[in-house]
């Protein structure tokens, strides 16, 4: 997909809520993603808003004094619902339509100012949810840096398995253990076989990990039984969102052979309340990342020019540590990596269309993951598992070191693009605290 590029990127564009025109704003004017709210500690109902500055519009409010009709109204009438899943379901040309809309809305000089009181909620004031039913979750290894470097651990003359040049690896995850940024993450209990133990003990994991993912938020679907096209699967991108998928090292090792990941995955993955749309990406789309000379093009199905011209996305990705004691002490979180999701061997058209390729259907807020993000050195590295080589060579925090996270700690991930030209937009936070393992 080519991406278009109107009035709502304008980078001299600014609102009437003041808040969103200050230059360290994730979400400026021209950003305006998509999450669930409520009020915080109210038992009204969840509804669709979009982030401005350090409020939330809500769309309903918005379609009820009449700011949101033409092109936009049925879009706009999707959001009272308590997910997004309608919205997504409209397609492009309603997400557009409503994109305008809400952009000549919130732009200075709009009369909705006099209104700001009924459209606006301060996101202090509000609890902010998984903004969609994830019906199907699938995260994919789309990092070779990231795939080489955990091969590297097993298999060190070997590191990537004959496929992975040919085939966007990835495994069916669990969607009911979706939760919100900001919830409390408890340390998964499973088997674990020790080194030097000749059988396996059910005990707490030893080995909890974060993994700094993005992920893709999918729209109208395909039918069962039908494939998509490379073009077709741009079409159905409504936009991406930060992720966090926790994992249990010691569990996954033990229980990965033959069929993959299982109970050191299913237990929590974390995903931030707001979805970035691909509208407002269009800036900060790039050509898809160089492959070695020596490596296969991509089989004609996972092959398009538009998508090599465009299909990755510029976004740097930071992750920061909080340790308990951290807090205790008033410290500020601690980064521990940066890295670009523009560098993915695999871009999110070719995930798509694999995922869908031999004819499974997605629906409506499917979640695709991308898999661990990371570079080619340690500050750029996605998870602990790369960073201290499976705890081998711990991390210092602060006045401390992790090979993997204890009780207490905070993971927080952060998502930004940036280009000439262009106004800055973010993502917001994909935060976790992990909590103690239950009693056994």
């Amino acid at each position: 997909m080519i991406p278009t590029i109107d009035e709502t990127h304008d980078p001299a564009r600014r609102s009437w809520v003041d808040s969103a025109n200050q230059p360290a704003s994730d979400f400026p004017i021209q950003n305006l993603p998509y999450g669930v709210f409520r009020r915080a500690g109210s038992a009204e109902p969840a509804r669709v808003g979009v982030a401005i500055g350090t409020m939330i519009l809500d769309v309903s409010a918005a379609t009820r004094l009449g700011y949101l009709s033409g092109d936009a109204a049925v879009p706009a009438l999707a959001c009272a619902a308590p997910a997004l899943n309608g919205l997504l379901a409209l397609g492009r040309p309603a997400w557009r339509a409503l994109r305008v809309a809400l952009g000549r809305l919130l732009a200075a000089g709009s009369n909705a100012e006099r209104d700001a009181s009924q459209l606006l909620v301060p996101m202090v004031d509000a609890d902010l949810l998984v903004p969609a039913h994830v019906g199907d979750y699938t995260d994919f290894y789309a990092s070779i840096h990231h795939a080489t470097n955990v091969g590297r651990m097993f298999r060190p003359d070997n590191p990537l398995l004959p496929n992975y040049k040919y085939v966007p690896i990835g495994y069916h995850g669990r969607a009911s253990s979706i939760v919100p940024s900001d919830t409390g993450v408890r340390r998964p209990v499973g088997q674990r076989k020790p080194p030097d133990a000749a059988v396996p003990v059910f005990e707490p994991s030893r080995a909890l990990d974060y993994e700094c993912e993005v992920g893709a938020v999918i729209g109208p679907g395909n039918a069962l039984g039908e494939s998509l096209t490379m073009r077709d699967a741009s079409a159905q991108l409504f936009g991406l969102c930060l992720v966090n998928d926790w994992s249990a090292r010691d569990i996954q090792s033990w229980e990965y052979q033959p069929l993959g990941p299982f109970l050191s995955k299913s237990f929590a993955t974390t995903v931030a309340p707001w979805i970035v749309t691909m509208e407002a990406l269009a800036p900060y789309r790039v050509p898809a990342a160089a492959r070695p000379p020596e490596d296969p093009r991509p089989l004609p199905y996972l092959d398009d020019t538009e998508d090599q011209a465009y299909g990755g996305v510029d976004i740097t990705l930071e992750v920061s540590l909080r340790t308990r004691s951290m807090r205790e002490k008033g410290i500020a979180p601690h980064r521990v990596s940066r890295a670009r999701f523009a560098d993915m061997y695999w871009t999110t058209a070719q995930m798509i269309t694999h995922h869908a390729s031999n004819g499974c259907n997605l629906r409506p807020a499917d979640l695709l993951a991308s898999g661990t993000i990371s570079g080619t050195t340690r500050d750029s590295l996605g998870c602990l598992l790369e960073i201290t080589k499976r705890g081998a060579e711990p991390l210092r925090v602060g006045d401390e070191t992790r090979g993997f996270l204890e009780d207490g700690d905070e993971v927080t991930i952060r998502g930004e693009c940036e280009r000439d030209g262009y106004a800055r937009i973010g993502f917001g936070e994909c935060r976790g605290r992990v909590l103690s393992a239950s009693k056994v």
